[in-house]
């Protein structure tokens, strides 16, 4: 997969994704990451990329020449269809499905804004689709695309060092949030591992796991229960896992 990243700042974006799993992606091929700044391709002897907005207010608004200018370059080094993706707190949600279909294309181009955004008629006549990472503004769109960048690049095949990481996150399959996980001691001060953990029953364990996945989501994200189809095991494994909570809450002193 390849991604380019239009930014004023593609050194925050080589050195985020130096790192980890995208860092060991780029070692085994799997990804190229190619940081564009549209200063470099800005006229004049200051370089200028941004300007004040017409109607006056705060701040100033990205250039639509310069951007061109760097889409021009980028288009041209790779002549294969990539989408524009602008990263914006006005953009759709991003999710993990959206994730699965971005990290299915071959090649994507992100666009990092700055300052009070970019000229609006740039977005209009270039941008195929503008995300948001949440409900909140940044200081400019790296982040974002750092976000995009590690969130496809962990689904690229042979990104993982086993690719069942990828599965059983929360958000995928039916999008319910994963289970709790234990590791060594399974007896500390702060605990110990349930039993069934323990025990060797794959069967038993998956069933706790499925039910422990079913009750945080039920707690923590209920709205995702409302979009999940659930069978009725599941509805008769949360039920039963509530009545085990709401039993624990009367016992206690």
């Amino acid at each position: 997969m390849r991604i380019d990243v239009i930014t004023l700042f593609p050194d925050f974006l080589a050195q985020s994704a130096a790192l980890g799993v995208v860092g060991r992606a780029q070692e085994r091929g799997l990804l190229e990451l190619h940081g564009w700044n549209p200063r470099d391709y800005a006229q004049g002897n200051y370089r200028r990329v941004d300007d004040r907005p017409f109607g006056g207010g705060p701040g100033m608004v990205m250039l639509i020449e310069p951007l061109q200018a760097t889409l021009q370059a980028v288009r041209a080094a790779d002549p294969q269809p990539a989408p524009l993706i602008y990263l914006s707190p006005q953009g759709r949600p991003l999710t993990q499905a959206r994730v699965r279909e971005l990290a299915a294309l071959p090649r994507m181009v992100l666009l990092c804004g700055r300052y009070e955004g970019v000229d609006e008629r740039f977005l209009a006549a270039e941008v195929d689709e503008e995300i948001s990472i949440g409900d909140y503004v940044l200081s400019g769109g790296e982040l974002g695309a750092a976000v995009i960048v590690d969130a496809v690049t962990r689904l690229q095949e042979g990104a993982l060092n086993d690719a069942e990481s990828a599965v059983q996150d929360s958000f995928e399959g039916d999008g319910l949030l994963d289970c709790p996980h234990f590791s060594q001691p399974s007896s500390h001060v702060l605990g110990d591992v349930p039993e069934v953990l323990r025990s060797g029953n794959h069967a038993a364990i998956a069933r706790w796991r499925r039910q422990q996945s079913l009750l945080r989501t039920w707690l923590r994200r209920p709205d995702l229960l409302d979009r999940a189809a659930l069978a009725p095991a599941d509805r008769t494994l949360l039920e039963q896992a509530l009545r085990a909570a709401a039993d624990d809450i009367v016992s206690q002193p």
